[in-house]
């Protein structure tokens, strides 16, 4: 059965001589697979640039229930981002996000709320022109509201230390496996209290920003089953140091 859906690239493997296998997420059916057969040749009508990640599409889609790939009939770009896919922190970023992304969303069904969060958030991206730099920051602190380990804002002169096991704020601080310290928990706290749409009002020292993105991916590492680690993050920090 043919369906319209909006849905954002993730990840995409070449198949066979001349197909890709797409994964997705998609407004209607959540995280899929996709199968686009001779993408790759020289005649196909479709681009395989489309699937760049976090690149927002257009799709007409074949779905049965119970089949684990699905055929595209079309695909369109919904909304082009210009920046991102010129400016290097920007697809830095972009690279980064869509792994996480894909390696944490695993629900093979309609989430609105999800969907609508990552949807702006590209775009929010591409429009940002101040303190990009700490996007995926916010970013992936925001996400977790979403895969249900949302870190509690609860910061106090008595509680200082954010405990990454406890997912919040804590008295005492216990070790660098466990908790972050008081400087990094202060930083921390401002991402939890800061919204997306207001992430130019962040300014992170270099070094700030280096060290809080590897303890958001220990307490992802803590609250998510089967987190690996993100290949992209040392791009990122190429770029972005």
């Amino acid at each position: 059965m043919l369906h319209k859906t909006r849905g954002i690239a993730l990840h995409s493997i070449k198949y066979a001589e001349s197909s890709l296998i797409v994964k997705a997420y998609t407004e209607t059916f959540g995280l899929q697979s996709y199968i686009l057969k001779g993408i790759r040749s020289q005649k196909s009508k479709i681009k395989p640039s489309l699937f760049q990640p976090l690149t927002l599409l257009d799709l007409v889609v074949y779905y049965k229930e119970k089949s684990s790939i699905h055929p595209v009939k079309e695909v369109s770009l919904a909304v082009p981002t210009h920046s991102t896919t010129t400016d290097i922190r920007k697809s830095s970023i972009a690279l980064f996000l869509a792994e996480l992304i894909y390696r944490t969303i695993r629900e093979e069904e309609a989430n609105a709320s999800l969907f609508d969060f990552l949807w702006n958030s590209i775009i929010l991206l591409d429009t940002t022109d101040e303190q990009v730099a700490t996007f995926h920051l916010l970013f992936s602190v925001k996400l977790c509201r979403f895969l249900g380990f949302q870190p509690q804002g609860n910061r106090s002169d008595e509680r200082r230390f954010f405990h990454l096991q406890e997912g919040s704020f804590y008295p005492l601080y216990s070790s660098p496996d466990q908790c972050l310290d008081e400087d990094q928990s202060r930083w921390f706290s401002q991402l939890i209290q800061t919204e997306m749409n207001q992430v130019a009002l962040l300014s992170f020292p270099s070094k700030v920003r280096s060290d809080l993105l590897d303890k958001i991916l220990l307490y992802y590492r803590f609250h998510l089953s089967g987190f690996n680690r993100i290949r992209s993050r040392e791009v990122l920090h190429t770029v972005l140091s």
